[in-house]
């Protein structure tokens, strides 16, 4: 077989290896738990950091 020449059987056998099961109890309803978010600096302050890092 040439490199880079498709092969069918190949292609089957990886796409039935990558295939997942998926049982119908597996969903989820409701999520417990917290999510926070980081805001960080605000747009004149980065602008600042990334100059200094630019002089550097």
């Amino acid at each position: 077989m040439e490199m880079g020449a498709y092969n069918e059987d190949e292609h089957e056998r990886r796409a039935e290896k990558t295939r997942v099961e998926v049982l119908s109890d597996d969903d989820r309803i409701e999520f417990n738990g917290t999510v926070e978010f980081d805001e960080g600096d605000n747009a004149d302050a980065l602008i600042e950091q990334f100059q200094r890092l630019q002089e550097d």
